[in-house]
């Protein structure tokens, strides 16, 4: 049996742990054993309190970096904010995860967005792959694509945050003898890329045909049991942060179509009043289960997060998207183009959301590309899904205790 090191370093939000834990849970199942690196113990407790694995604090960049662009435009000057800008920093944060390594002695690390884990790993000839949604799985071996092709970001700064990158990069894998890279997607992908998506979520817009797509591998967090509102309307899972600027008047909207809507609002949860007061809406004092709420749900209204986006769709729900940073935006802009909900993005705080509200349930064919999915990508379950990444991780170890390169991981195509 092996030791396969799970890591999160960058992002926020529980879909990198919930992931994880998916992952440990079968690997755990096949007399693996497994320990954890998190950016966040805290946050991660309730989902992974049962988990029976020791957990670690990730070595991550505590600090602001100044001087960068005030918006993100490739995954280049994301890192160069998180810890890349300059050697002295990048190396101390390596010696961490080595240090973390030197004691564990994986026989493999998996890296959920942990681009210094990989490094670190790399350092220390240890065999690596990645997990992940789109967003932080790149495109390899090309340079990295620009995130904000609506712009016009000059190509030249593009360049220009990639080289400094690799040139931080290089010069701390030279530190201690280890070849350099060629492409910094490399840095986020390790030795073998493993797509947990599919397509039709890929933030970079790419086919089918242009990846080797596993599919999803988060497991539904659990929660309350739904309490719908009483009435005859058609009924609305809402999944809304205070910090959205039209969260209220989405709410309004959804009353004014004559939907019932079951809302988790955190900021509600811990305290705050209420947005808006209506018989017609309950409030959930805790997170919901989110699949059983979707069950005979006409509409889910989030922000465009990763698991409840696809628990949605591959409930047959379409979603109003009302995404809060860059990552969500791409991911609805995704879905919209192949008709599985409508991008808020696109609609003004104060513009007129029952319009939107209203093409959602009345308009047939956004419930027909969302119940097409469903039917496309519904074959195979998560568990299948989550037992076929664990046998590429086997099939990884075994390469490398047999000295032979291993083969490239194939996946099924979708």
């Amino acid at each position: 049996m092996a030791h396969i090191h799970l890591a999160w370093e960058i992002g926020g939000g529980l879909g990198h742990a919930g992931r994880l834990k998916t992952l440990a849970r079968v690997l755990l199942a096949r007399g693996h054993r497994v320990s954890l690196s998190l950016r966040d113990l805290g946050y991660t407790q309730r989902v992974l309190a049962e988990l029976p694995v020791p957990r670690f604090q990730a070595p991550v960049w505590l600090h602001r970096t100044e001087g960068m662009p005030p918006n993100h435009a490739s995954l280049a000057e994301i890192l160069l904010a998180a810890g890349y800008l300059e050697v002295p920093g990048l190396a101390g944060l390596t010696a961490g995860w080595r240090a973390l390594f030197d004691m564990l002695r994986p026989d493999l690390v998996v890296a959920d967005y942990a681009p210094t884990a990989l490094l670190a790993a790399r350092t220390l000839h240890i065999p690596t792959a990645s997990v992940g949604i789109g967003f932080y799985s790149p495109p390899a071996d090309r340079a990295l694509p620009c995130l904000r092709d609506w712009e016009g970001v000059a190509p030249q700064r593009l360049v220009r945050a990639e080289a400094h990158l690799l040139n931080v990069v290089n010069a701390v894998l030279e530190m201690h003898g280890a070849p350099e890279l060629l492409h910094a997607a490399r840095l986020l992908l390790g030795d073998a890329p493993l797509l947990c998506t599919w397509p039709e979520f890929d933030h970079y817009g790419r086919t089918a045909a242009e990846g080797e797509w596993i599919g999803p591998v988060t497991m539904p967090l659990g929660g309350a049991v739904p309490a719908w509102p009483p009435g005859t309307g058609p009924r609305v899972f809402a999944y809304l942060k205070h910090d959205h600027p039209a969260h209220g008047a989405v709410l309004q909207a959804l009353v004014d179509e004559g939907c019932r809507v079951l809302c988790y609002l955190p900021e509600v949860a811990g305290g705050r009043p209420a947005p808006l007061a209506s018989p017609a809406i309950a409030y959930s004092s805790q997170p919901v289960a989110i699949e059983a709420a979707l069950h005979g749900a006409a509409l889910c209204v989030c922000h465009a997060g990763d698991a409840t986006v696809v628990q949605s769709l591959l409930a047959g729900v379409p979603v109003l998207l009302l995404p809060m940073h860059l990552e969500q935006f791409l991911l609805a802009r995704r879905v919209e183009s192949w008709g599985g909900g409508i991008n808020g993005a696109r609609v003004k705080p104060d513009g007129d959301w029952r319009a939107a509200v209203r093409s959602l349930l009345d308009d047939g064919r956004f419930r027909a590309a969302a119940a097409a999915f469903a039917h496309r990508r519904g074959e195979r379950t998560l568990l299948e899904r989550a037992e076929r990444v664990v046998d590429l991780f086997e099939r990884q170890v075994a390469a490398a205790r047999s000295g032979s390169p291993p083969s490239a991981a194939t996946c099924d195509r979708p």
